[in-house]
């Protein structure tokens, strides 16, 4: 199944699509690309992943506590459960504290100049899913 390029269209159809494993199909029909995903995932003004998880395997400063170590997460968790989790991980938790990445809907403190848009395209979510499945802790 492909889905459309358009935030809402695209939030739709993944949102009709997802089982309790996950999201099983990328968000606009094509693999990511990992190396451009640990750039999203570590951008401070996009992904800004680190403020909450650890990465072992990334040397960078300030890596936060508040979500799981990601270092082996490419060995628990699937693709589509790791998409999931960042278009919006209120499905799986509504008490999450991470953001949905790509919902659009029922958000709070929303700026009204990106009210309506979502953080990351579904092009960076099949990025960051690329970068993050390669995660594999060995030790």
């Amino acid at each position: 199944m492909k889905f459309a390029a358009c935030a809402v269209s695209t939030l739709a159809l993944w949102a009709a699509t997802v089982y309790a494993e996950g999201a099983p199909q990328p968000l606009d029909g094509m693999p990511g690309d990992p190396a451009l995903g640990k750039v999203v995932f570590l951008d401070r003004e996009r992904g800004h992943c680190l403020l909450c998880h650890q990465v072992r395997q990334l040397d960078a400063p300030f890596q936060g506590t508040i979500g799981p170590d990601l270092s082996d997460v490419g060995n628990r968790l699937t693709a589509a459960q790791i998409r999931a989790r960042v278009v919006d991980p209120t499905r799986q938790n509504p008490h999450a504290v991470m953001p949905p990445y790509h919902r659009t809907h029922d958000l709070r403190q929303v700026a009204q100049a990106i009210a309506g848009q979502p953080i990351l395209t579904a092009r960076e979510i099949e990025h960051v899913v690329s970068f993050v499945v390669s995660l594999r802790d060995t030790r």
